[in-house]
């Protein structure tokens, strides 16, 4: 019963954010700003979750790493909304930090990962093609990231693409940041 609950929020959210594309929507969110990043996470998840664009009130942990307090985010996430995003570098490490806050109680890694392609658009006239990026790569190199982001910097940079407009990049990018938190269409 929980597989299936969990395949038709991933289903609805995955229309939600490819909707978020097609439609424009994405570019009314501000970019690399906390409220940005809630605009996104409401966009994805509204009707879906209750606490869709959010900032958590409770804490969590995932494969024993705990997430920033819950008591700490009101004071942290303006400090991370503030951290420079004028190169590729900034954009990771502003990345790596917003991940370790985990600001929701639920679909971080797809709407963050959004929010890095929109800093990555604006500010360097990238996006990662993340077709391109390994999943069990990926996945080690962000749980290792709070300690150092070189290995992510170096896994991600072959990966950008200035096709920042593409259809098909976008979209099969969407559907592989959904496939990183367990996400398959064959599932049911």
């Amino acid at each position: 019963m929980e597989i299936n609950r969990k395949y038709r929020i991933d289903e609805q959210s995955l229309r939600n954010a490819q909707k978020l594309f097609e439609s424009g929507d994405i570019s009314k969110m501000e970019v690399g700003t906390v409220k940005g990043l809630c605009q996104i996470h409401q966009y994805l998840f509204d009707g879906l979750y209750e606490f869709a664009g959010r900032i958590r009130k409770l804490n969590i942990a995932k494969g024993g790493f705990r997430f920033a307090n819950c008591l700490y985010l009101e004071v942290i996430l303006p400090v991370i909304e503030k951290m420079p995003e004028t190169s590729f570098e900034e954009i990771i490490a502003k990345y790596v930090e917003m991940n370790i806050a985990h600001p929701f109680m639920e679909g971080n890694g797809r709407a963050t990962r959004i929010w890095l392609d929109m800093m990555l658009k604006k500010n360097a006239r990238k996006v990662v093609d993340w077709q391109r990026v390994d999943k069990d790569l990926y996945l080690q190199a962000m749980e290792r990231s709070p300690i150092n982001d070189l290995e992510l910097r170096v896994l991600l940079q072959p990966a950008l693409t200035d096709k920042v407009d593409d259809r098909d990049v976008i979209f099969k990018g969407i559907e592989q940041s959904y496939y990183y938190e367990g996400y398959s269409r064959d599932k049911v």
